[in-house]
């Protein structure tokens, strides 16, 4: 609204801009007049992987020359309800990278022009979606992550609370969502350990508990998997640990063997200079002056240390909050720490709440949140206090932090289908079993700890 001013004495006339006005109605009915409504501020975007453009692992039904965009993020976030999914739709935020064009919108900071998309379009090969990170914001529990008592004997709470960690079962194997805190593995005095849990709470019916069939550190969180029988955990922990030489006769099960594949949500302190790679590091181990402790270490060309190859693939999930940043890994060699250390040596950028590798940086670790710059407007973050903060303890604005490293995805063969076939029982898939997938996927969510400082990411801005 322009409002004018004549001078006539001059016999000019000249014009003055003043705010524009708008009229509001409050919700008791009431006029009011003011500025108009800010738009929408600019949110933080989550960047999620290339489509791969074949049949997606787990979704039987869903074919790689027809999926749609709400499909592929569904199947991303398969933890999260598909209404939040269909709201970011509905509300236009989810983006997809683009050729240059006049409907593109390009990101400072991102460097890739933008387009907006909808949720019946179809994916093409390498496409990559980006969708703010407000939709895996979750709420936080009030209460305390239960932690099983240090006994063999685990009375009726723990057993229901064990249970309830168990995300799948069939007659091979047992999916768990290992809490952090709790020890894979139990050596005297240690009782609580997941192995020595699981076989007094977790037979279901079997005259022996589950085994281990891969390991978790202590302080990490995610997708822990144990095999039923002695036949399921040979040939799980064969594929785990050489995966060329799970190969077999029946070709199924070899390329179901090479879809395997994990991926861990980090929080690290600091940002990759690249936004995804591939590092290809070799890792040692060496003892250190006190002759007792262990550390793992990148290998020294000179040095005389037996050595082993290690290699992850990382990709950067979304902008730096708070000096730290959201990123996914993905192992494809199985070493003791090989995440910890690639993150702090041959990154530089250690895991918050990892003071064994990340020590020199966590000497300087000030819990309190900074100021820090949205990528596409160059303004700064206004912080919004997440739900929890003062409930569950352990997250990126405590002054301890816990671990930050959390197996999120798991993909693996559907063994319980081949395992007659893999021991010579029979030629082909049982007919009753036909029909069951090849492949296995899970997703499991992150613990209290996490999701607080995930929250705090997508509570800069609104």
């Amino acid at each position: 609204m322009w409002k004018q001013r004549v001078l006539v004495s001059s016999g000019v006339r000249l014009y003055s801009r003043v705010a524009p006005q708008v009229v509001r109605v409050t919700a008791k009915n009431v006029a009011k007049l003011g500025s108009p409504k800010e738009g929408p501020k600019p949110r933080q975007l989550l960047s999620l992987p290339p489509f791969p453009g074949f049949p997606l692992p787990g979704k039987k039904s869903l074919n790689a020359c027809h999926v749609t965009a709400i499909s592929w993020v569904k199947y991303y976030f398969d933890e999260i309800q598909d209404s939040v999914i269909q709201s970011h739709f509905n509300k236009s935020l989810v983006q997809i990278e683009c050729p240059s064009s006049s409907d593109s919108v390009e990101m400072e900071g991102l460097g890739k022009p933008m387009r907006k998309i909808k949720p019946s379009d179809v994916m093409e090969v390498g496409a990559r979606i980006h969708i703010p990170v407000s939709v895996a914001e979750t709420a936080i529990s009030r209460r305390f992550d239960t932690i099983p008592s240090g006994t063999l004997y685990p009375n009726a709470d723990e057993i229901e609370y064990l249970q309830r960690l168990v995300k799948y079962k069939d007659s091979a194997l047992l999916v768990l969502n290992k809490p952090p805190k709790v020890p894979v593995k139990g050596n005297m005095p240690i009782h609580n350990s997941m192995d020595a849990l699981a076989a007094a709470a977790l037979s279901y019916g079997y005259d022996e508990g589950p085994k281990l069939v891969h390991r978790l550190d202590r302080e990490s969180s995610g997708l822990l998997l144990m095999g039923r029988t002695k036949e399921s955990i040979a040939h799980l922990q064969l594929l785990f640990s050489y995966i060329n030489k799970a190969q077999s006769k029946c070709q199924a099960w070899n390329d179901a063997c090479e879809a395997t594949y994990q991926r861990y949500w980090a929080l690290v302190i600091g940002s990759p200079k690249d936004k995804e790679g591939l590092i290809s590091a070799r890792l040692s181990k060496v003892l250190l002056d006190d002759g007792k402790t262990e550390r793992v270490v990148l290998a020294q060309h000179s040095s005389l240390e037996p050595s082993r190859d290690a290699v992850t693939e990382y990709r950067v999930l979304g902008p730096t909050i708070n000096g730290c940043s959201w990123i996914e890994l993905r192992p494809l060699t199985s070493r003791k720490h090989q995440l910890r250390v690639h993150c702090a040596e041959a990154l530089g950028t250690p895991i918050v709440g990892d003071y064994k590798y990340g020590w020199f940086v966590h000497r300087r670790w000030k819990q309190m949140p900074r100021v820090d710059i949205e990528p596409s407007s160059g303004k700064p973050y206004k912080l919004r206090w997440p739900e929890g903060v003062d409930i569950q303890k352990g997250s990126v604005l405590a002054k301890v932090p816990l671990l930050h490293l959390h197996c999120r995805e798991l993909v693996l063969p559907n063994i319980a289908k081949f395992l007659d076939v893999l021991d010579g029982k029979s030629e082909n898939v049982h007919p009753a079993l036909s029909t069951r997938p090849d492949l296995l996927r899970f997703v499991a969510s992150m613990p209290s700890h996490m999701k607080i400082s995930w929250n705090l990411m997508s509570s800069f801005l609104v």
